[in-house]
């Protein structure tokens, strides 16, 4: 018999799955049990209502995110290493796939109406500016902070045009241009 926290990590897998599915928010709790093979009044028993149940997903997702930017940053040797390694994060065949970019999209939207979802968001915005600045402080100086925003612009763009074309593009072409933008940046420092 599934315990709690399994049944929780079935729904949490099924609303990901569903939002991929349908690419909008548009899915009900009914749907997404159904998927996780639970009654819908069990996920209400969970998790309260729909919007905490897309909050799990998302904490789910961000936390598989640290883990393997938390990976790359352990097994590089320098600077520069580990931040090639938080950029190609972004981009890993685990982050970088059609339902988890519809979470993501779908998350943007949700933190327009919710607190909640927009405080995780920004919390998601600051690490990731953190992990990029700290590095990027040792080979750019105070340039940093600037060149790791337009960073993570460039990898928030790349997951909108795999939203809107998904066939044009995949992590690892995604990965390779943010670096060559990273690399044109620091040359010009030079």
């Amino acid at each position: 018999m599934a315990t709690m926290s399994d049944r929780r990590q079935q729904l949490v897998e099924a609303a990901i799955h569903e939002i991929g599915t349908t690419g909008s928010l548009n899915v009900t709790v009914g749907q997404i049990a159904k998927r996780a093979g639970v009654s819908a009044a069990l996920a209400f028993h969970y998790f309260g209502d729909k919007d905490r149940l897309f909050l799990s997903a998302m904490r789910y997702v961000l936390t598989i995110y640290g883990a393997e930017v938390r990976g790359a940053l352990a097994a590089a040797t320098d600077p520069r290493a580990r931040i090639d390694g938080v950029i190609r994060a972004n981009f890993s065949a685990t982050n970088f796939r059609g339902e988890i970019i519809s979470a993501w999209l779908n998350f943007y939207v949700l933190a327009q109406r919710s607190d909640e979802a927009r405080r995780l968001l920004s919390v998601y915005h600051r690490r990731l500016q953190s992990n990029l600045t700290h590095d990027l402080r040792q080979i750019a100086g105070d340039r940093a902070p600037a060149i790791a925003e337009r960073i993570g612009g460039m990898i928030d763009g790349f997951y909108l045009r795999y939203a809107l074309y998904p066939g044009q593009t995949n992590g690892k072409r995604a990965a390779a241009q943010v670096l060559t933008a990273l690399d044109t940046e620091l040359k010009a420092l030079s």
